[in-house]
């Protein structure tokens, strides 16, 4: 039907949507903050170590790291800010590196591809 949008098309709007939103909402945490928690890279210990924990090892977040990290100055809007920016980041890192493995494994697949 002429004019529709594929439901890929839409996965992948809403993806970008949801992205854009987290970095560059309105919210209590800096955009800088938020990207580099977003993308796990260049924040300050103890922020470090408890957006590091949030995208890899999430079920080791303890208390503790959310005390250090709210007693270095973040509120506690900042860190929740800064949890969701990393777990979205997270999730987003895994999302682009699987449609890049199904782009590659559907260009394998073609009958024109050289391997």
């Amino acid at each position: 039907m002429e004019g529709t949008v594929p439901d890929e098309d839409k996965k992948r709007a809403a993806y970008r949507t949801l992205v854009d939103r987290v970095l560059n909402g309105e919210g209590r945490a800096s955009a800088e903050q938020r990207a580099r928690a977003f993308s796990n890279d260049g924040l300050l210990p103890p922020l470090d170590a408890l957006i590091g924990k949030v995208a890899d090892r999430p079920a080791q977040v303890t208390e503790e790291d959310l005390a250090a990290a709210e007693a270095s100055g973040c509120t506690e809007d900042q860190l929740f800010e800064l949890v969701i920016c990393a777990a979205v980041g997270q999730s987003a890192r895994l999302y682009e590196a699987g449609l890049a493995a199904l782009a590659e494994a559907t260009l394998k697949g073609r009958p024109d591809h050289a391997t």
